[in-house]
């Protein structure tokens, strides 16, 4: 088998992952290496500031010593018993997360999408056992422009037609209505409905942040009509607009949450679903599950993960800093720039239909030491790690004001 050394170049590399992988992504040349804090180094030696922090799973920054420590200290204690057996870690896990979120329960998974599988699961099993609707005629209601997994029954529902096609028969049981519009949301409301499904912020749209009211309204709409109310907060939450949780702007309180990414600091693979009793006792023994969700692994490291992003005020700093930068972004005098939106260290730039493609200017701000990533073709993301400071916004701002200035 050949190899490829420390010392090859860039090009190697890409490659050698270009021969041998499957050709799913297409992401910017450059081959990381190691990374601490908001900063990557290419296996060239160059560093880079990182402003997509892995789509939000990084928010506590790259390698946290805390979160690697207690990785490395359990995985060689005890690193899985499946499911068969309990283990020493998974109760405390549960406990946190209860305490944290203020929900009764938790069923920990393993990836973003495994969780949003299992809230479909269970909004489905809760409406016909609780709400009474005749068995295989439940509906979900959910929104255009929407990104939550790439699951053959997850992509069944995207608008995206990229992330349809060639992938069906599909899943039935889900109505697509504009993302924003609460009205539609209340026409489309029946007997039938056990839930509404929605992300508080749209990621991978581009940072769209629906209208004022839009979730209370949501809220008020599954309340009367019986009906849950399911946040997608893998991407939005975790600190990253400012609050623990985006729906938290609103003031308003789901029936379940989902999360991801974040929970383990991007070093292990850690999901999950909080709701209260009335949803989760829907589910008994042999309904739902996975031999790695709440491994011992993943319930210690998500601990640590979520202790550090409240113990080192990383949510506060999300806010602080996610003003300033939006204010420094949107202060750019660019003949390209149609808006500038965000919340929190979350912010989308987005460009021009005739600005010749986002992809250019992310190409042009990695050659100055800034990795963003553009979405939907025209739409720069711009999303570092909480740790980030004062400075290394102005950094990073000085060097995007460059490029869209050119």
């Amino acid at each position: 088998m050949s190899q490829v050394t420390d010392s090859s170049r860039t090009e190697g590399f890409v490659a050698l992952e270009n021969e041998a992988g499957a050709h799913n992504y297409h992401p910017l040349d450059v081959v990381v290496e190691r990374a601490e804090g908001i900063w990557v180094w290419d296996v060239e030696g160059k560093k880079y500031l990182d402003c997509l922090a892995a789509y939000s799973a990084v928010n506590q920054g790259h390698c946290h010593p805390k979160i690697v420590d207690t990785l490395i200290d359990q995985s060689r204690r005890l690193a899985l018993t499946s499911r068969a057996f309990r283990n020493d870690q998974l109760g405390p896990f549960c406990r946190d997360l209860t305490q944290l979120t203020g929900y009764d329960r938790v069923l920990p998974m393993n990836t973003g999408a495994e969780a949003v599988e299992t809230a479909i699961k269970a909004t489905r099993k809760w409406g016909y056992k609780v709400k009474g609707i005749e068995e295989d005629k439940a509906e979900i209601l959910v929104f255009s422009e929407n990104f939550h997994g790439r699951t053959t029954t997850i992509v069944g529902f995207s608008t995206d037609p990229q992330s349809r096609d060639g992938f069906g028969p599909f899943t039935p049981g889900f109505t697509v209505l504009p993302y924003g519009d609460a009205e539609a949301a209340e026409a489309a409301m029946h007997p039938n409905v056990a839930g509404i499904i929605a992300e508080p912020i749209q990621g991978e749209a581009g940072i769209v942040i629906p209208p004022d009211g839009f979730l209370q309204r949501l809220r008020e709409i599954t309340t009367a009509h019986n009906a849950l109310l399911v946040m997608d907060e893998i991407q939005s939450g975790l600190g990253r607009t400012g609050r623990m949780w985006a729906h938290e702007h609103e003031g308003i309180r789901p029936d379940i949450i989902i999360m991801g990414k974040a929970l383990s600091g991007g070093l292990y693979p850690v999901s999950a679903i909080v709701a209260d009793d009335a949803v989760m006792d829907v589910f008994t023994p042999g309904d739902h599950g996975s031999t790695y969700g709440g491994n011992p692994v993943a319930a210690a490291v998500a601990r640590t993960a979520l202790s550090v992003l409240v113990d080192e005020g990383m949510i506060e700093n999300s806010a602080k800093l996610g003003a300033y930068f939006l204010e420094r972004l949107q202060a750019i005098d660019s003949p390209y720039v149609a808006e500038v939106r965000g919340r929190g260290l979350w912010i989308g730039i987005e460009l021009h239909q005739d600005a010749g493609g986002a992809r250019r200017f992310c190409e042009a701000l990695q050659e100055l030491g800034l990795l963003c990533k553009e979405t939907h073709d025209h739409i720069i993301r711009v999303a570092p790690p909480l740790v980030i400071t004062h400075d290394e916004v102005d950094w990073a701002a000085d060097r995007i004001a460059r490029v869209l200035s050119a």
